[in-house]
């Protein structure tokens, strides 16, 4: 069986994880500590970054976009639309989504690894504004929920899930349309729920 290497609070691990969930592709979920370099991850990832995944062949496929990719290639296309202008639409969001983690993951590593007299405010500012500009968008241009969701909805609701871990009570402010999304995403698919972002 394959395996996923990922970590709980992980938005990107939480990403393929709902969309191997939904797109009905087993794998072995695998938690692992990457600040310990573990030898699986590092023979597997170079970069030492999770997710990864293990195909039965011995096959190592990273990053997460890589690894929908790969999903929704295995499952027939369970995760993009096979029509071009939706499957961009689809990747874009992702791409979006994605992004905006990044943009968070910084802040998080920022005050993590730094002591206090060394964290960089501007930087910190500059990665907000980036957060805050691509969720602004997003309730201006709320992505429709289909009966049927692709990666990129999946990686927004990942994305959220990770917001309200790491940020609850910084981001919510005149993005309740965000909020409602979330909610109709988990009403309409329950399953996916327990992979969303959570603490270790």
């Amino acid at each position: 069986m394959p395996k996923l290497l990922v970590a709980f609070p992980s938005p990107y691990s939480a990403k393929v994880r709902m969309a191997a969930a939904y797109a009905g592709f087993a794998a072995e979920h695998v938690v692992v500590d990457t600040s310990a370099e573990p030898a699986e991850l590092m023979a597997a990832n170079p970069l030492g970054k999770i997710p990864v995944l293990l195909t039965d062949d011995g096959e190592a496929v990273y990053d997460s976009r890589a690894i929908t990719q790969y999903i929704n290639r295995a499952s027939k296309n369970a995760l993009f639309p096979r029509n071009p202008a939706k499957r961009t639409e689809a990747e874009r969001l992702e791409a979006l989504a994605d992004g905006i983690c990044d943009c968070l993951l910084a802040h998080v590593y920022e005050r993590r690894y730094h002591p206090a007299e060394k964290i960089h405010q501007p930087w910190l500012d500059k990665q907000w504004s980036k957060v805050a500009r691509a969720l602004d968008h997003l309730v201006k241009e709320t992505p429709k929920l289909p009966k049927k969701p692709t990666a990129g909805h999946i990686a927004l609701r990942a994305t959220l899930g990770y917001l309200d871990l790491r940020f609850a009570g910084q981001w919510e402010k005149g993005r309740t349309k965000l909020k409602r999304w979330a909610a109709r995403f988990d009403e309409r698919f329950p399953e996916l729920v327990p992979f969303l972002p959570r603490a270790s």
